[in-house]
């Protein structure tokens, strides 16, 4: 099964989005439903979804797993929970059946170190216990911390989402390179390939400014721990279902058949259990992470010329 990993569905109108927090959200500021994502995923031939988050509440995740749970291409969820709730065991266990992960919106913290909290950790090692996920929302500010956890709770699958939103729009590389290398070299963690375009500049990027950053991602993780989700309606602000798609497809173009396989639905079929029959695993699990990258993958990437700063917006 082909599977985009990461998409959200929202109605302000039901409810309030507060990330929303200014005139750039305007163009994302209506209801969003499935049936305005599934023509996107004819057209590129991906079967299922991982339906995430976006507002903190147990009244959303509630609903979103009603809509897993009906017929459609949502395969599983990714919901919220109060990680320091001492019931957060028994809240878990209420929640129904196609839950299939945990996040909270750790960016928007004040703390950077949030996830290094006692509570935070005591939540997440119950979100283990429950045998779910947890998807890390964070920036390179909070990506020591990010790290911390995913040590401290080492039989947690931990997902990072948009690859820890790199600032491609100023062309910065390090620290960011350098703690996402680290990050990858915990076992317990993957990455998704999602939400790199509305980190660069979003009137005027080029593919050539956010494939370093992507295939850097492929490089720490290899391939059979990096998952490509389009981040829609998100990834609107800059660019168009196709186009995140096409970029995705153009960062894997070096990886063979079964690598690319991993990208495209395996390594989140695996990781969120979810798309192939349990127990069923990808053919290039028992191969080690690619480590070949184009020559042009080896440098930094040069700095933008003239970009306007930006508040990072992926979700």
């Amino acid at each position: 099964m082909r599977i985009d990993a990461h998409h959200h569905l929202w109605d302000p109108t039901r409810r309030e989005q507060p990330w929303m927090d200014g005139p750039w959200a305007d163009p994302i500021r209506r209801g969003y439903a499935l049936s305005d994502l599934t023509p996107h995923l004819a057209a590129h031939g991906l079967d299922g979804t991982v339906l995430v988050q976006s507002s903190s509440s147990y009244e959303e995740t509630a609903e979103l797993l009603t809509l897993a749970a009906g017929e459609g291409p949502v395969t599983g969820v990714v919901g919220w929970a109060d990680l320091r709730d001492p019931a957060l065991d028994r809240v878990l266990a209420a929640l129904p059946a196609g839950l299939v992960g945990i996040r909270h919106q750790v960016q928007d913290e004040p703390d950077p170190d949030w996830l290094r909290r006692p509570d935070v950790l005591r939540g997440l090692g119950i979100v283990a216990d429950a045998g779910l996920v947890y998807d890390l929302l964070v920036t390179p500010r909070e990506l020591p911390a990010a790290h911390a956890a995913v040590r401290a709770v080492p039989q947690l699958s931990f997902v990072l989402d948009h690859a820890a939103k790199p600032a491609v729009a100023a062309g910065d590389w390090q620290p960011w390179a350098g703690a996402l290398t680290a990050l990858a070299g915990l076992p317990n963690v993957s990455c998704k390939l999602s939400g790199l375009v509305t980190e660069a500049d979003w009137d005027a990027w080029r593919p050539q400014q956010i494939l370093p950053y992507a295939r850097h991602v492929l490089e720490a993780f290899g391939p059979n721990r990096v998952m490509f989700g389009s981040d829609w309606p998100v990834c609107t602000l800059a660019a168009g279902y196709e186009d995140v798609v096409a970029l995705a497809e153009s960062a894997t173009a070096h990886l063979g058949p079964a690598e690319r396989s991993d990208v495209f639905g395996g390594t989140a079929g695996r990781v969120y259990g979810v798309g192939t029959p349990a127990g069923q695993e990808s053919p290039s699990t028992q191969q080690p992470p690619s480590t070949q990258e184009p020559p042009s993958t080896q440098e930094s990437p040069a700095p933008q010329a003239a970009a306007a700063p930006q508040e990072s917006q992926g979700r």
